[in-house]
């Protein structure tokens, strides 16, 4: 069984098989509509339903009042149709921007590899070629599970698409990752999705600032730009906590030097780095703070775990970057998801 879905002010009418939410028929068809989470917590899909009923799912209560909901509004990444219905919501449209449809996948993996005590680069290759934006993410199917996990593309070379995870106890989809997963094993895939993605190159300096594995949408956003405009200006903060845990740090070394505009910056937030290192000492947003007298003018790409986005974001703003001007991801793990809503003052990715 299928219902319709008419999404307003488009006028738009497609059909969504049932036990589909609406907004991933939404994207599977064209419509691209605002989104972030995809898990029910942040709020991003928040849309009046019109006419017609639907299953609300596990829309968080944070994300989701029951005032809300007893005005029509659900969340799309949850809501499911249990009859014809008529959403009205505001529709992505950016200018210079074409967004891919979200498709499912099904990949084998080439590579597992550690870089960090705590993070494994996984190497997948499609079973068919792929388009995305720089910075967009998967959703994988965790065997054995009913849950999906959202991963970040950090390269695509042909059908082959690279991932960064990182462990968390208890989770799930790390402990397959780092326990069970290896080459030649099947991954069942859907995407891409987020609207955390590089916007093509307007002349303003780049900022990207990186910590833990949100490296890996800034590193797709970082090759992309490169491979454009080889003497774009842009300057790249990625942080950690020890420098054993700064990896691709060979690769944007490189990047560096074949690029004399681009500046790399890694930084360390619990340890001194070693004498006559390359590498500096702070959090992110203190090396900010440090590095740049004035941001107006610039463009800022933030993504990492949520602490460390909210405090460079502060940052960026006391260097006079208007929030329209910055672009952020906030990485969660599963149980993460749902204890703080926060408030998208600057344009939200995931």
């Amino acid at each position: 069984m299928a219902y319709r879905i008419r999404i307003e002010p488009l006028g738009r009418e497609i059909s969504a098989p049932q036990g589909t939410n609406i907004l991933d028929a939404c994207l599977r068809q064209g419509i691209w509509l605002p989104h972030a989470c995809t898990h029910g917590t942040c709020g991003t899909c928040k849309a009046q339903v019109l006419e017609g009923e639907i299953d609300y799912g596990d829309a968080s209560s944070f994300a989701l009042m029951d005032f809300e909901r007893e005005d029509g509004y659900a969340l799309l990444c949850q809501a499911k149709p249990l009859s014809d219905v008529v959403v009205e919501a505001e529709v992505d449209v950016e200018e210079g921007v074409e967004f891919p449809l979200v498709e499912d996948y099904r990949a084998m993996v080439v590579h597992v590899d550690p870089v960090s005590p705590l993070v494994r680069r996984v190497t997948l290759e499609l079973d068919r070629d792929t388009v995305l934006l720089p910075g967009q993410y998967f959703q994988w199917e965790v065997p054995g599970h009913q849950v999906k996990r959202a991963y970040s593309a950090a390269q695509i070379t042909g059908r082959r698409l690279e991932f960064h995870i990182k462990y968390s106890p208890q989770g799930v989809a790390s402990e397959w990752v780092f326990n069970s997963l290896r080459p030649g094993d099947q991954v069942a895939l859907s995407g891409p999705y987020g609207r955390f993605f590089l916007r093509p190159p307007d002349g303003s300096p780049a900022v990207f600032l990186a910590g833990g594995t949100g490296l890996a949408p800034i590193k797709a956003m970082i090759t992309a730009l490169y491979l454009q405009r080889p003497d774009y200006p842009a300057t790249l903060i990625f942080g950690a906590r020890t420098v054993d845990e700064l990896y691709d740090d060979k690769y944007f070394r490189a990047l560096s030097t074949a690029h004399p505009t681009f500046r790399y910056l890694p930084a360390v937030s619990d340890e001194t780095p070693p004498d006559n290192s390359h590498v500096v000492s702070g959090r992110v947003d203190e090396v900010i703070a440090r590095t740049f007298e004035r941001l107006q003018g610039h463009k800022a790409y933030v993504a990492g775990p949520s602490p460390m986005v909210d405090a460079c974001v502060a940052a960026l703003y006391q260097k006079r970057l208007f929030a329209r001007d910055i672009y952020r991801e906030d990485f969660f793990t599963q149980e993460e998801h749902g204890q703080t809503i926060r408030s998208p003052l600057s344009r939200r990715g995931r």
